[in-house]
């Protein structure tokens, strides 16, 4: 299968100069995304782009209408979503204007819709490992073509936000839990593109140390918008360069089949209209 490649732009990556395409408005059984998709091509490779904050940054970490988005990519077609996320970073080596594609994460959200299945139609996919091996990979190597330092692999906090950390979250996090780096929303996201059977992939763009370096100032919205700026042209460049690094078909991780035997409910006892709701994102295995 030819790879359809989903860019989630994150905060300070709202549009991809050179995606030649066209934005097109959506809706989903989970309400409308956070914007118009623009779906277009780039490197001879079919690519939708979609803003998670929307243009102009409008929606915050835990208003991002997750299930909306994911969905809406899935229905253009997409078989592989990269999310690009700013993040602070957790250890020396991780540096602001450094990219960081993690493996793991934990969970430290409240109240977001974690699924698309619930009551009337119940499924329990893994997430052993939540990211698409094969996928990662290719972000990495797109990553350096692009010129980044880019560190493969680490352990993402997902906290609720919008505030940010305070020192004693940020020193458990870090010591006591061992995660590499904190951001605001890649969870529910990657759940969803699990359950959705998408290859799912997260780049972090290292913005700051959080608040637990002793020899840096805890982090401020200026200090994020800057390294944005800077950093801006090296995603761009890494968007661009995924047509040749990614490939369409099976992955190590398994992906494109999450759902088999995921389906709890008894055929007879699913409830029509959850069905038929979720036939936009689960239809193979419904």
């Amino acid at each position: 299968m030819e790879a359809v490649i989903g860019i989630v732009g994150g905060s300070g990556l709202y549009d991809i100069p050179g995606l030649m395409g066209d934005w097109h408005s959506t809706d989903t059984p989970w309400g409308a995304p956070s914007d118009d998709l623009l779906v277009g091509e780039m490197g001879g490779c079919r690519m939708v782009f979609l803003p998670r904050h929307g243009r102009g940054h409008t929606y915050d970490p835990s208003t991002v209408p997750y299930r909306a988005n994911v969905a809406a990519l899935k229905e253009a077609g997409v078989t592989h979503l990269v999310s690009v996320s700013a993040c602070g970073s957790f250890r020396d080596e991780m540096a602001p204007g450094d990219f960081v594609v993690v493996d793991q994460f934990v969970d430290r959200t409240q109240g977001r819709p974690t699924s698309f299945f619930g009551p009337g139609c119940v499924a329990h996919v893994s997430m052993a490992d939540p990211v698409c091996e094969d996928l990662a990979l290719a972000c990495a190597a797109a990553g350096r073509a692009a010129g980044a330092t880019v560190h493969g692999g680490g352990t993402y906090l997902a906290m609720e936000g919008p505030q940010f950390s305070t020192k004693a979250e940020s020193r458990i996090w870090r010591d006591v839990w061992g995660c590499d780096v904190v951001g605001m929303t890649n969870l529910p996201e990657a759940r969803l593109a699990r359950e959705a059977e998408l290859h799912y992939a997260t780049v972090a763009m290292v913005t700051d140390y959080d608040s637990w370096h002793p020899d840096h100032g805890a982090v401020t919205t200026a200090d994020v918008v800057a390294t944005l700026k800077a950093n801006a042209a090296t995603a761009r460049g890494l968007v661009a360069a995924l047509p040749e690094y990614v490939v369409g078909g099976h992955c190590a991780t398994g992906c494109a089949h999450a759902l088999d035997d995921a389906v709890m409910t008894a055929t007879v006892k699913r409830d029509p209209v959850m069905v038929e709701r979720l036939r936009m994102v689960a239809d193979r295995v419904l």
